[in-house]
């Protein structure tokens, strides 16, 4: 299970964050696979059908523990090793063929529009990406997100401002359709939303299970047994 780069440009050997990720996750790194807890609460509620979008995932205990809820998981990293390491360890617990390992910077990756019964980031902002999140959201399904919030700068300085969540965020940019479920600030400077989209309407069933006609006037009333 190779990451694959369709759907999105490759991404050039000296983009800053590939070099610093693949940096972080070179060899003796040892990942522990934990779910995030966010994760953890999004995958226990109910979810339409469909895969999950596990967005700048890393080396991820999320998306293992989608495919063993028996999900098919969009993987995408910046970070081939990182990607690397996922495959791997989803291949030593027989879930190779559930998840999907995409290669490519996020800012461009564009998801297919609402195609995901949950599409999850938690260690990456900005809103464009999280527009195009909210856009792959299927009918029913979860938004959740975890980002820096712009106190984190205070205490690292190294973030820049468009990596973090200003006052209101991200609940404030959902698009329309969304119903928030949760959003709070949660320890290490960062903030967490949950929002669901909203379930497709269906047409309204009139007497014994007929619709309107296209004339707009009821059928006639079905007979009494």
């Amino acid at each position: 299970m190779s990451p694959d780069n369709a759907g999105a440009r490759l991404v050039p050997g000296d983009q800053p964050d590939r070099v610093k990720w693949n940096a972080r996750y070179a060899a003796g790194f040892a990942p522990s696979f934990t779910p995030h807890p966010l994760a953890t609460r999004s995958l226990a509620l109910a979810l339409p059908d469909g895969p999950v979008a596990d967005l700048a995932c890393g080396p991820s205990g999320t998306a293992l523990l989608a495919a063993a809820h028996g999900r098919r998981v969009t993987a995408v990293d910046v970070s081939e090793v990182a990607l690397g390491l996922l495959g791997a360890e989803a291949r030593r617990r027989g879930l190779g063929e559930e998840i999907t390992l995409v290669h490519a910077d996020l800012a461009a990756w564009w998801p297919e529009s609402r195609s995901y019964a949950l599409v999850l980031c938690t260690g990456y902002w900005a809103s464009a990406v999280f527009a195009a999140a909210g856009g792959a959201v299927a009918e029913g399904g979860l938004l959740a997100w975890e980002a820096f919030t712009a106190e984190a700068r205070l205490s690292r300085p190294s973030l820049r401002p468009e990596w973090c969540l200003a006052p209101g965020e991200p609940a404030s940019l959902l698009p329309p359709g969304f119903t928030l479920l949760d959003q709070s600030d949660v320890p290490g400077m960062k903030r967490q939303l949950l929002a669901r989209r909203a379930a497709a309407d269906r047409p309204r069933r009139h007497g014994c299970g007929s619709v309107p006609s296209l004339s707009g006037r009821l059928p006639h009333p079905c007979p009494r047994a």
